[in-house]
């Protein structure tokens, strides 16, 4: 049984109700935007203080995630753990150049649980520019499965599943989604 409450029972369809739901995606989309910016900017290591200390980062194609089975891409369980990623990508990896820009649209607000958690998607599309190549690539495009927390620095990830559509990610997948 699901303790999840659909927004609109949880605050009242009235003008204030509207107000703060239509402020709280703003937020939201907020987030999204500095989120993106921080891959883009490849800062990764303010890309992992976007997450609670118990989140959790999966990137997953659709048929996994249709089907009910976890495993990903990539598969990091606790700030910990995306931590450690951001940092062996930042201080050890080895993977040829790339700008990246990610675009994400699309956002919705799912629900409020009755632990105050924000459930949302929101679409996203990864481009990717190769330093060796003269073109642009569509790299993933998929929507993020989110649960949000509010804290007193704002809104954390307390769960990213990034779900991709393509077949097939035609490069490696070094970098967050």
């Amino acid at each position: 049984m699901s303790l999840a409450i659909d927004i609109k029972s949880r605050i009242p369809d009235t003008r204030d109700a509207r107000i703060e739901r239509l402020l709280l995606r703003a937020e939201i989309e907020q987030f999204n935007a500095i989120y993106a910016t921080a891959l883009d900017d490849q800062r990764l290591s303010d890309w992992s203080e976007m997450f609670t200390d118990d989140g959790s980062y999966v990137v997953l194609s659709r048929e996994n995630h249709d089907r009910g089975m976890p495993v990903g891409l990539i598969y990091c369980e606790g700030r910990a753990m995306i931590r450690d990623r951001a940092f062996a990508l930042e201080k050890t990896a080895m993977f040829a150049p790339r700008y990246l820009r990610h675009i994400v649209s699309n956002t919705q607000l799912i629900g409020v649980d009755s632990d105050g958690s924000i459930r949302a998607t929101a679409n996203y599309l990864l481009l990717q520019v190769l330093f060796d190549r003269p073109d642009a690539t569509l790299h993933q495009v998929g929507v993020y499965h989110d649960v949000f927390r509010s804290t007193p620095d704002g809104l954390k990830l307390a769960k990213r599943h990034c779900v991709y559509d393509n077949l097939l990610v035609p490069n490696a997948l070094c970098l967050p989604v």
